[in-house]
């Protein structure tokens, strides 16, 4: 091996750390919006960092393989480099890489890392196809480094999900930032926006009411009655149980009782069902579709657990500067 071969192999090294480096910082700096864009636009390079950003820990088994396979072959370099020009002392094998750490550090980490930070989408366009083959080479030992992250994980017992929503929940809150800086949106907005992400997640079985705690109403009885127990708990439905027991068959809506002019309930709304455990979201969505006001939620077994109305969902969303809202 001559001093060319082992220049070849210290530029290549040097290259090689920029690279995974950089490409570490840019993956997790491009908006995920702007991917999932693209994705649908048929971009493929797209969908493979779209598939690296959904699934974090191979990506980083890669870059940390492809990192040390730089770092290896650099160390190996300037030490065969500083044979072949000083000679084979142990003094100026151990002494040259301590020398050379400045220059690998800025020009192998710092500044590729700033780089990326600075035009992460840019870059990592025009670099998507080298990862993918760097993907593929390194895959068995990528796989490996996988396995044994995901091992330390189930004894462990923590999961990287909670790292991603919390990634994704401060990728959203800037898209909503920078939108209102550009005009986009309006603070109310903004505000409308945020808290939606905030109770996204959670259950609509959280927001429910126990069935114990809702008056109810018989079929048949009095319109007045069923008026005075909506307006003394200040409700603008109540679930109607049959005429004998504890059946429920429906609801009735207070403004549809001042509307009738029966002297008795007798028209009746049909009680929509969701399953404790469905989203906030998805709840509040169907049931503004079906212009519901009220539905019952229920349990793996189907058994009744509480109701839910509209307000008890939209009431989350107006919270902090929207709470004059509610008034």
């Amino acid at each position: 091996m001559t001093s060319l071969t082992a220049i070849v192999i210290f530029v290549v090294s040097m290259l090689l750390s920029a690279f995974f480096s950089g490409s570490e910082t840019g993956l997790y700096r491009i908006p995920r919006l702007r991917l999932v864009i693209d994705s649908l636009s048929g971009k493929t390079w797209s969908r493979v960092l779209l598939w690296l950003t959904n699934n974090p820990s191979f990506f980083v088994a890669t870059t940390l393989v492809g990192n040390n396979v730089a770092n290896y072959l650099t160390g190996l370099s300037i030490v065969l480099l500083a044979q072949f020009w000083f000679g084979e002392f142990a003094i100026v094998e151990l002494v040259s890489p301590i020398l050379l750490s400045p220059l690998v550090f800025v020009y192998g980490e710092l500044l590729p890392k700033n780089l990326f930070l600075q035009a992460p989408y840019r870059l990592m366009a025009k670099l998507a196809p080298i990862f993918m083959v760097f993907t593929v080479l390194l895959l068995p030992m990528a796989l490996i480094l996988w396995g044994l992250g995901r091992i330390v994980e189930l004894i462990v017992g923590t999961s990287p999900t909670k790292a991603q929503l919390s990634l994704a929940r401060r990728e959203l809150q800037q898209v909503l930032k920078e939108s209102e800086e550009v005009g986009l949106l309006r603070p109310a907005q903004q505000s409308l926006a945020q808290n939606l992400f905030t109770v996204a997640s959670r259950t609509a079985g959280e927001f429910g009411i126990p069935f114990q705690r809702l008056p109810a109403v018989r079929q048949n009885c009095q319109v007045s009655e069923a008026l005075r127990i909506a307006r003394r708990n200040r409700l603008t439905a109540l679930p109607v149980l049959a005429e004998k027991g504890r059946e429920i068959i429906g609801y009735v809506r207070a403004i549809d009782l001042n509307l009738q002019t029966s002297p008795v309930v007798d028209e009746i709304r049909p009680l929509a069902e969701f399953h404790n455990q469905q989203s906030h979201s998805a709840v509040l969505i169907q049931m503004q579709s079906d212009k519901e006001t009220l539905a019952k939620l229920v349990d793996d077994r189907g058994s009744l657990t509480g109701f839910i109305t509209v307000n008890n969902l939209v009431e989350p969303l107006l919270s902090g500067n929207l709470a004059a809202l509610k008034r």
